[in-house]
């Protein structure tokens, strides 16, 4: 069974400052909260070290689309089946809208009630959040 989330947030930060952020991999686990350490193993593929409520995932990820202030997408090459694109969209000069879009696969009881209970998009929701705070951060400085 493959599930999927699509979730957003307005930011008051132009959108070179939220795609900058987002496109630094090494950012990830500052506003991902589940992601432990990202490691860049070339210019399209790195490793996730996850930490997810009773277990513990690793995968090797590749970007499989990478538009400068546009969208960034990925999908997953080894480990769980995993993929996502997110895009950004200018609101305005000082604001944007970063959108998250992902398919997975989950595995075993946590994952799957994750799924099915909306938790998923609830965790969603608050990283994207501490996106927000993290761009809104950085465009005020």
């Amino acid at each position: 069974m493959s599930s999927s989330l699509l979730e957003s947030v307005d930011i008051e930060a132009p959108v070179a400052v939220s795609w900058a952020l987002w496109a630094d991999v090494t950012h990830w686990p500052k506003f991902l909260s589940h992601v432990r350490t990202v490691e860049r193993l070339d210019d399209t593929h790195f490793v996730w070290q996850l930490s997810l409520p009773g277990a513990d995932k690793n995968f090797v990820a590749e970007l499989t689309e990478v538009k400068p202030q546009d969208r960034i997408a990925w999908k997953t090459t080894e480990g769980v089946h995993h993929a996502g694109v997110v895009t950004f969209h200018r609101l305005s000069d000082t604001s944007s809208r970063v959108t998250l879009q992902i398919e997975y696969s989950p595995e075993g009881f946590v994952e799957h009630l994750g799924a099915l209970t909306n938790l998923d998009s609830v965790l969603a929701n608050y990283d994207l959040g501490e996106f927000r705070k993290l761009a809104e951060t950085a465009a005020a400085g």
